[in-house]
């Protein structure tokens, strides 16, 4: 990246940009820009402290699973709510 080196190269990007967008733009895109990152900072914050603090009332020893037998055929019940495999006997 040594064109971005250059001070010339950053007064032309800089005009360009003006260029394209208008003067006029520039400020409110800047402000929706840096509303956008205070929202992202905040959501990522959140998450990691969640991941930090186990919920109120969780078991902390991880997924249980049920499996039940009925007349020959299996179903199994995870307590997870992201699980999609179908684990049904085919046959």
């Amino acid at each position: 990246m040594n064109i971005l080196r250059h001070p010339a190269t950053i007064v032309v990007l800089i005009l360009l940009v003006l260029l394209l967008f208008g003067s006029k733009r520039l400020p409110d895109m800047a402000r929706s820009v840096g509303q956008s990152l205070k929202i992202f900072k905040k959501e990522v914050k959140d998450l990691r402290e969640d991941d930090d603090t186990p919920a109120a009332g969780a078991d902390s020893s991880g997924p249980t699973t049920t499996t039940t037998t009925t007349g020959g055929s299996t179903s199994v019940a995870g307590s997870t709510a992201s699980s999609t495999q179908d684990d049904t006997p085919k046959g």
